[in-house]
């Protein structure tokens, strides 16, 4: 008997089905912490997808997230 078990890929954020939604609680307070990091200003008005993809770009500029 197999048990092989292929974990499904992540989804780009643009195709996430929930992705013009309004930012989660915890994307708004990540997103300003890394904004305040970077010296960038917190844009408020971003999606869910959007947000993912700004907080994967300050992250990488910060050294913050899972590759630092």
């Amino acid at each position: 008997m197999s048990t092989d078990i292929t974990p499904n890929p992540e989804k780009p954020p643009e195709q996430w089905v929930t992705g013009q939604e309004p930012m989660t609680g915890p994307q708004i307070s990540y997103l300003q912490t890394l904004c305040r990091e970077a010296g960038e200003e917190f844009d408020s008005t971003l999606t869910k997808a959007e947000a993912s993809k700004k907080i994967e770009e300050l992250q990488s500029r910060t050294g913050r997230g899972k590759d630092s």
